[in-house]
């Protein structure tokens, strides 16, 4: 018995040792140190030449998104699904929804001035994923030829809507069980909104104010040691026969409504378009502006505090309007950049990363690059950006755009996603946004911030 048991004792050393020889080869295998000179670059569109403004044009149109539920099968062409889940609470672990609060939208305005064409579209969902984005761009390609940089994409960033579209264990993990089906129909939707949008072009005149609402905006990263941009952005479009529309911008997170809800909402941002729609504006469209580490600041909290929160922004939109003076010559253009990504820099610890290659089996297919927009109308222009970007960060370049006598508007979720874009200065702390979210290091944030200042400034101009 001595003897069997000292065979046993040897066995299991050995197959320990082997096992810890196996952890260690996999650790070798599958983490690295953090390359702290990953760096991005950026190819800059040629520098436009400032135009004299000429007439323009304006039209707009809507596609809803909200998905018919409990249907016998799945129909991605008329939005029928069996079940889908709500996209932006890992806690929800992919349950499906169980109804609709309130209906979420895709909502497009078109812009053509002197040969210079494009579209605005912003979906009440949680981003606009790049596989879909890349389908609504085929489609409005082949059917009105509009070229990518033509086309910008952002998302309210609601919590409560279209789910299953993300792929691998991260896009799952956001977006719940991964459904083909339901890219069909986001795409179908972006691009039917779009083309609505261009269809309905015609003379127009525009202006933009703002207002400062600091009381729904809070720095969730990092307090009061950090800053926020508490500026809401109000864009006013008047087609010749009266009719209007209001994008709008903002940078809070729309995540009043918690993991709990289950049921589709558009959030705090649905309730502002529905209330400025109440007062006759023909169509209300909000665009998520640099969300990263600002989180909302409602009265109350569930569908009460969104009502509060959104009605109050609502009311002070429509007090605005009749201060923004029109004008129906602009000199709109548009223009896109190019981002070369470096390896994936996801870590363990603050100087322990994943190798490229583990987290590309997590992660949903991913683009060797990236892409940076603006849409120009004369001294005022909106800048996209393909990620939660810190509202810090807009508030900086904000201000380098107004000594050149430019205004910067700075929104999120362009048409793919990159993570969180948050100051360098936060990339050393733990946390979700600089240490989970965080996929290409420290330096992305400063050649975005550097693009984004050119893009709104362009040499020619300063």
């Amino acid at each position: 018995m001595a003897v069997g048991k000292r065979r046993w004792l040897r066995w299991v050393g050995r197959g320990f040792l082997g096992l810890l020889a196996l952890v260690g080869l996999g650790l070798v295998v599958t983490v690295a140190p953090v390359d702290p000179n990953a760096t991005p670059q950026a190819a800059l569109p040629p520098n436009q030449a400032t135009q004299d403004p000429a007439p323009l044009r304006a039209g707009w149109a809507r596609a809803k998104l909200t998905p018919v539920l409990s249907a016998s099968q799945d129909d991605p062409i008329q939005g029928h699904f069996r079940q889908i889940p709500l996209a932006g609470y890992g806690q929800r672990a992919g349950a499906p929804a169980t109804g609709v609060h309130d209906d979420v939208w895709v909502k497009a305005i078109a812009f053509a001035s002197r040969g210079s064409t494009g579209v605005m579209v912003s979906a009440d969902a949680l981003i606009i994923p790049r596989e879909i984005s890349e389908l609504a761009a085929m489609d409005l390609a082949a059917t009105t030829g509009l070229k990518r940089e033509q086309i910008y994409f952002s998302a309210t960033h609601t919590h409560c809507s279209l789910g299953g579209w993300g792929q691998r264990f991260v896009g799952e993990a956001f977006a719940g069980p991964f459904n083909p089906a339901v890219q069909l129909w986001f795409a179908q939707q972006l691009a039917t909104a779009a083309r609505g949008a261009l269809a309905d072009l015609q003379p127009a005149e525009l202006g933009q104010g703002s207002f400062a609402a600091p009381e729904f905006v809070r720095n969730r990263l990092v307090g009061d040691r950090g800053e926020v941009d508490p500026e809401f952005t109000v864009m006013l479009i008047r087609q010749a026969d009266g009719d209007r529309a209001v994008i709008g911008s903002y940078s809070a997170h729309a995540t009043v409504l918690g993991a709990d809800v289950r049921e589709f909402s558009s959030d705090y941002p649905g309730v502002w378009q529905r209330a400025v729609e109440a007062t006759g504006i023909q169509q209300a469209a909000f665009f998520g502006g640099g969300v990263g580490s600002h989180g909302p600041r409602a009265p109350l909290g569930g569908f009460e505090g969104i009502k509060a929160m959104g009605s109050a922004l609502a009311e002070r939109t429509v007090a605005l309007l009749p201060q923004i003076s029109l004008n129906p010559n602009v000199d709109f253009a548009a223009s896109l950049a190019v981002i070369s990504l470096p390896d994936l820099q996801v870590r363990l610890t603050d100087s322990i990363r994943l190798r490229p290659w583990a987290t590309k089996t997590l992660m949903p297919p991913l683009s060797e690059t990236t892409l940076l927009q603006a849409f120009r109308f004369g001294n005022r222009v909106w800048l996209s950006t393909p990620c939660d970007y810190s509202g810090e960060l807009a508030l900086q370049l904000k201000a380098v755009a107004r000594e050149a006598g430019v205004q910067a508007v700075v929104t999120s979720f362009n048409g793919d996603y990159v993570g969180y874009v948050i100051p360098s200065k936060y990339y050393h702390l733990d946390g979700y946004e600089p240490r989970v979210m965080n996929f290409y290091g420290a330096r992305l944030s400063e050649v975005f911030a550097d693009t984004l200042a050119k893009l709104a400034v362009p040499a020619n101009s300063r």
